[in-house]
């Protein structure tokens, strides 16, 4: 069982930057990829960034890249998400996920491969 629980997500303004973080604990090592996620108010859950465990390959939403950035600290089970030149579009729940499946980067784009949900924390962003 693995246990991962999100955290910082507050209400910014627009263009700001914003980190999030995402601890993961229990049976950590058989984790070989995480990710986040975000709801938007009104839509459904969507794909924003991942990233393997144990290579570091990272793959991003389109809508992100360039001012998002996915990293991991291995030693304290912890993946990060930094938010820069946020738009009010990007507010929402945002999720972590850890995934154990041995897939390809490119499939952890999709919410079924993802095994282990956080409960989400809240980002408001204002114009």
């Amino acid at each position: 069982q693995v246990q991962v629980v999100e955290s910082g997500g507050q209400s910014v303004q627009g263009g700001s930057s914003l980190r999030l973080s995402c601890v993961a604990s229990g049976r950590t090592s058989i984790v070989v990829a995480m990710g986040w996620f975000r709801q938007i108010p009104g839509n459904e859950r969507e794909f924003v960034a991942a990233i393997t465990w144990n290579d570091e390959r990272m793959i991003y939403a389109d809508s992100v890249k360039g001012r998002f950035t996915i990293s991991r600290d291995k030693a304290e089970d912890t993946v990060y998400l930094q938010m820069n030149s946020l738009k009010p579009e990007d507010a929402g729940v945002y999720y972590c996920a850890a995934g154990r499946s041995p897939i390809n980067i490119e499939l952890y784009t999709a919410a079924h491969w993802f095994n282990f949900w956080g409960q989400g924390t809240q980002v408001t962003v204002s114009s």
